[in-house]
């Protein structure tokens, strides 16, 4: 199968009907943006953009557009690491499903772009839907574990953190704690996790292989080094950061306040959001910049908004440009990508007339 030949036959005009229970998150999650993107432009001064636009630097504008696209390859390398004890998966294929998932997670709620990239890489594959799925969380484990700690020596060295904040950190980092266990024991003791299922039937069959594959995973020594290639990928991820600080006149821009920007935005975005994460995103900034940092109320509403632009339009462009080399529309992946996630019945998933 060609990488961009998703064979989607039965999926013209098909669409999720979201539950009740998730239709009901969304409204929360969608009030939620709301809410923030009042506080933060309600009493913005917009008078004041003009200047501050013609006054930035461009040159580190594209810096930072540039940087926040190249991070992305560090994460399509690293899933190829994980995944090369089962499969080797060309790495301009994660990269090409990373940027169709970041897309989706632009324009749909509830980061649905992180099981339509999973969907994407099992159809160019032999891999089981399952199996990819089980990637990415482990993923998430290790981005969760790294900033979670990193959140523990931000509170511990940098005044005035929130508490709601570190409350956050505190619960996400039970969660990655509960996971990385159930998973170690997937990829570690195989026979235990074997031994929990009464039976091969079924959806049972189904998590044995998934164990089995996880467990060639956690011999690997791919698995170590998909670990390692994490540091890289989320240092990197401070560069955008620290070059719009630079671009829009902070006298004082520093690695470290854009390191502690980074990392409350990406432990923020673990949380489901409305689409691109509008309005937590500006509201995180205000709160670090303004309520941490010191810097003027005002100045830092409206960083937030152009920061916001700056790492959001260029991921969007990329992303639609890799989905649309796929010859697939977003609403069919996410209709096929919804209909793979477990207790789904893809024969029975509604369809549009």
């Amino acid at each position: 199968m060609q990488p961009w030949d998703l064979s989607l036959d039965s999926a013209s005009g098909a669409r999720v009907r979201p539950s009740s229970k998730r239709r009901f998150i969304i409204l929360l999650t969608y009030l939620l943006s709301i809410a923030c993107l009042w506080w933060v432009l309600h009493d913005i001064n917009w008078r004041e953009y003009p200047d501050e636009l013609r006054s930035m630097n461009w040159w580190w504008v594209s810096v930072a557009a540039i940087s926040d696209i190249i991070v992305y390859f560090w994460h399509g390398w690293r899933w190829n690491l994980m995944l090369r004890p089962i499969e080797n998966v060309p790495v301009l294929r994660c990269i090409r499903a990373v940027y169709v998932g970041l897309f989706a997670n632009e324009v749909l709620p509830l980061r649905t772009g992180e099981v339509i990239r999973c969907y994407l890489l099992a159809r160019w594959s032999s891999l089981p839907f399952s199996v990819v799925l089980s990637s990415a969380l482990i993923e998430r484990v290790f981005d969760g574990a790294i900033l979670v700690t990193c959140m523990v020596a931000t509170a511990a060295l940098v005044k005035g953190l929130p508490r709601y904040l570190i409350d956050g950190a505190t619960i996400l980092g039970i969660i990655v704690a509960v996971g990385a266990v159930l998973i170690a024991v997937a990829m570690f003791d195989k026979h235990l996790a074997h031994a929990a299922l009464s039976s091969d039937k079924g959806w049972r069959r189904h998590l044995r292989v998934l164990i089995d594959d996880l467990h060639l995973m956690g011999r690997s020594r791919y698995l170590l080094y998909s670990a390692l290639a994490t540091f890289p990928y989320l240092l990197t991820q401070i560069v955008p950061f620290y070059a719009l600080m630079k671009a829009y006149d902070f006298a004082d821009a520093s690695w470290g306040v854009a390191a502690v920007l980074m990392i409350v935005q990406r432990l923020g975005s673990a949380v489901p959001q409305a689409p691109g994460n509008v309005g937590t995103f500006q509201a995180l900034t205000v709160v670090i910049l303004a309520g941490v940092f010191g810097y003027d109320n005002a100045f830092a509403k409206r960083f937030s908004v152009i920061m916001w632009a700056v790492v959001t339009l260029p991921l969007l462009i990329v992303g639609f440009i890799a989905l649309a080399i796929t010859g697939a529309k977003i609403g069919e992946l996410h209709f096929h990508a919804h209909s793979q996630m477990p207790g789904r019945d893809p024969e029975n998933e509604p369809k549009k007339p």
